[in-house]
């Protein structure tokens, strides 16, 4: 009869404890890789002549005068986020682009574990009466959400969400990627305008409006990397915009 030796104890948690800490670098290559050693795509500048930046309070003081000066046409900035979050930075962000010269939007990342309404009238206190060219944005991402949410529940809140503010007057834009197009809003929101994600030449298969295409971006006036975006359109149909 042949007998099989059960390691011990010690030995069995050192494996579990390699094997965790294999997974756990794999991981953070794929991150360090996507974030940082990714080329960004070519964007080409008579097709999409005008350009753009999203910003919240993680960008710290903003210089927006010298980004206009750098070909800087609009902004999105950050306002809040879930049922009670309000980006600190918002009220002196909008100011300055104001006063830059940009035309300007407002958005909001969108929790899926919270309610739809309260996340709206969140979004609502928070941007006030304050001028905003390019309306109101929802952002939604599977990273910072939490999981073991259904995909019905967030489309349930999603659609509370912008049926709220459509009531209130705002038709938003719904910026995410291309997976959570195709998971949240593509059935869901047929016709609303897209701010797509993308870090591919040809950005999606479907109408975009907005394209962010790089999240390390340098611009005159912004410390650090920011977010790049591109306007599917004319000069002209982007000066339209808001009038």
């Amino acid at each position: 009869m042949t007998h099989f030796r059960i390691p011990p104890k010690k030995d069995i948690w050192t494996a579990v404890g390699f094997l965790v800490l294999t997974a756990v670098l794999a991981w953070s290559c794929v991150w360090v890789w996507k974030q940082y050693l990714t080329t960004p795509p070519y964007v080409d500048p008579e097709r999409y002549p005008v350009r753009g930046i999203d910003v919240s309070s993680h960008n710290g003081d903003l210089n927006l005068r010298e980004a206009r000066k750098d070909g800087i046409d609009f902004i999105f900035i950050k306002a809040s986020e879930g049922a009670d979050f309000k980006d600190k930075n918002f009220v002196t962000n909008h100011a300055k682009a104001q006063k830059a010269g940009m035309k300007t939007g407002a958005y909001h990342f969108f929790r899926f574990d919270k309610d739809g309404v309260d996340q709206a009238m969140n979004f609502l206190e928070t941007v006030g009466n304050r001028k905003l060219d390019l309306g109101l944005a929802i952002d939604i991402e599977k990273q910072g959400n939490p999981e073991g949410i259904s995909r019905d529940m967030i489309v349930e809140r999603l659609v509370t969400m912008a049926e709220y503010l459509y009531l209130k007057g705002h038709r938003v834009t719904f910026y995410t990627n291309k997976t959570g197009y195709e998971e949240y809003l593509m059935e869901a929101f047929p016709g609303y305008p897209l701010w797509i994600c993308s870090f591919s030449e040809h950005p999606i298969d479907a109408e975009w409006t907005y394209w962010q295409y790089d999240h390390h971006g340098k611009v005159n006036g912004i410390r650090g990397d920011v977010d790049l975006n591109a306007f599917n359109g004319t000069r002209k149909e982007f000066e339209a915009i808001g009038q």
